[in-house]
């Protein structure tokens, strides 16, 4: 794998006036990336109305100790598949750990271990994901659809969804309010 065209455990952040209006605003934790396409999953938007417990009794396990937080939409493709960013905390057979920051899992076990309070200490839990093709990601970071920023467990996990664009954009010394739409031309 050549490690410069590697972004996993980075955030991408749609910038304004982005035309695939599914990632408006979005922000997406860059989970894997190779010479095969990428994958990510956007950690930004909660889903009206489906709480953590609500996919725990869909599986038909008991989540009545974990809190009822919101599951994330995690991105447009296999919406109803599930992914947990979590904590290097735990770990199951099928995470992959992204660089030094978080694991990504997308098995039952972390959902049961969750249930049974022995998963990880922090955990997002989201439906479906975001993918690139091959050499397809590189070539959205040309153009003005695509702002790349370094990953940060603690803004991932702490920062609520709704606030992750502005609070990333600052981070990384932008104001993300002087941000528009669009390139300008002279």
């Amino acid at each position: 794998m050549n490690q410069s065209r590697f972004y996993g455990g980075h955030f991408l952040l749609a910038l304004p006036g982005m035309e695939d209006m599914r990632f408006d605003h979005s922000v997406v934790a860059l989970c894997a990336h190779d010479e095969d396409g990428a994958l990510g999953i956007a950690v930004g938007e909660e889903i009206d109305g489906v709480t953590l417990r609500d996919l725990l009794e869909s599986f038909d396990i008991d989540g009545s100790d974990v809190p009822d937080v919101p599951v994330l939409r995690g991105g447009p493709v296999e919406p109803r598949r599930g992914f947990v960013l979590h904590s290097l905390d735990w770990s199951g057979q099928d995470m992959v750990q992204v660089d030094r920051l978080w694991g990504l899992s997308g098995s039952l076990d972390i959902l049961k271990a969750i249930a049974e309070g022995r998963g990880p200490s922090r955990y997002k839990v989201a439906l479906g994901y975001a993918g690139w093709g091959a050499g397809q990601l590189e070539q959205e970071l040309t153009g003005e659809s695509w702002f790349l920023a370094s990953g940060d467990a603690e803004l991932l996990f702490a920062t609520p969804a709704r606030r992750k664009w502005s609070a990333i954009f600052a981070a990384a010394g932008i104001d993300s309010s002087h941000l528009v739409s669009g390139a300008g031309s002279a």
